[in-house]
């Protein structure tokens, strides 16, 4: 009887200590942000650049083709012109393929630089954030941000590669799921339409389970190696390889992420629903409702910001990752046993305690 009480106080404690730990995390997260709100400016920045280059870049080369095919740029709401236009649309390619490829060149190249940058930018503010967790910085600064974004800059590149193809192996599992699902709902509807629809619905909920869940652990993995990268040092494989193993051994990392998205999820519906009705307001409201976004953008790089910084923390928290040099194993521990003031040593050997007492004796003779 009293084993099951210590049990269940154990448990409590367990419970209370998680709790506390994931509160402790959401409020660092914010602390580390708040202090670094230059993060925050470069992410607007950057928006803004990207947007102003896609008019140049793109923008640009389209128009001269829309001016080249005929159509006239001030009826664009007219569906039926540009479908009249392009009804031929062989022998556009062979009389402008040259504008074409022009404009598919600027399209690409628009791509990659936009990829390239926002690579950049985040290597640089991840490794802002854990400079901070690791206690090396007490203020932001610029020259630190562009060092930390060259450095992680190629590291990040080959672990997005490795996530978006597992991105595909996700979308391909749930490809096949899907195929069998319309297989099965296909032949049940040749034997009764009643059965068909139940099946049709129930292997889509199914579906969509099985399809969340994959995609959160995807995610996880992403950003659980994205922390590993810039705390530890790995390279990209060896990051995703040891980002399944601590998901793997402590469950409760993906639980604590699908916390703070879903919660990440829900603020940005909640400040997107309310721009609806300022958009409905006459005269003012289109100019009042683009002024919202841009301050929605802004709030959403902030909460991004703010999640990783809760992540990394409580990755570094969880397993102690900065008192480790790059490579080794993972010395995991849960996140409720986790006591960062107490350290344990090695057990010394016998007779070990008396030689500093012996030499003190000494010194006094």
């Amino acid at each position: 009887m009293e084993e099951v009480r210590e049990n269940g106080r154990m448990e409590q404690r367990n419970l209370s200590g998680q709790r506390m730990n994931y509160t402790e995390a959401i409020k660092s997260g914010f602390r580390i942000v708040n202090k670094n709100w230059q993060l925050v400016l470069i992410q607007v920045c950057a928006m803004g650049a990207s947007f102003i280059s896609f008019f140049v870049v793109v923008g640009v080369p389209l128009a001269i083709a829309f001016i080249i095919f005929g159509l006239d740029l001030t009826e664009l709401s007219r569906i039926q012109d540009a479908l009249r236009t392009f009804k031929e649309p062989t022998e556009i390619l062979s009389k402008y393929f040259a504008l074409v490829v022009l404009v598919l060149a600027s399209l690409l190249l628009y791509i990659l630089v936009v990829l390239v940058i926002g690579i950049f930018l985040l290597g640089g503010s991840m490794g802002v954030i854990g400079r901070w967790l690791k206690g090396e910085q007490d203020k932001f600064r610029m020259k630190v941000f562009m060092a930390e974004g060259k450095q992680r800059f190629f590291p990040l590149t080959g672990f997005t590669t490795l996530v978006g193809l597992l991105f595909v192996a996700v979308a391909f599992i749930l490809g096949l799921f899907g195929g069998a699902i319309a297989a099965i709902v296909s032949v049940a509807r040749e034997q009764e339409a009643t059965l068909a629809l139940f099946l049709g619905i129930f292997f889509s909920m199914i579906l969509f389970v099985v399809g969340m869940v994959l995609i959160f652990i995807t995610l996880s993995i992403t950003i659980y190696g994205a922390a590993i990268i810039t705390l530890r040092g790995t390279g990209p494989l060896q990051s995703l390889k040891e980002s399944i193993r601590y998901l793997y051994r402590s469950p409760e990392g993906l639980y604590f992420y699908c916390v703070i998205f879903c919660g990440y999820i829900a603020i940005s519906f909640f400040i997107l629903f309310l721009s609806y009705p300022i958009g409905s307001l006459p005269l003012i409201g289109p100019l009042i409702a683009l002024v919202y976004h841009f301050c929605l953008y802004i709030m959403q790089s902030y909460l991004g910001l703010v999640m990783i910084a809760v992540v990394f923390w409580y990755y570094q928290r969880t397993t102690g990752a900065l008192k480790e040099p790059p490579g080794l194993p993972l010395p995991l521990t849960t996140a409720e046993g986790y006591t960062p003031e107490i350290h344990t040593s090695e057990p010394q050997a016998p007779g070990q305690d008396d030689i500093p007492q012996e030499r003190d004796q000494s010194r006094e003779g």
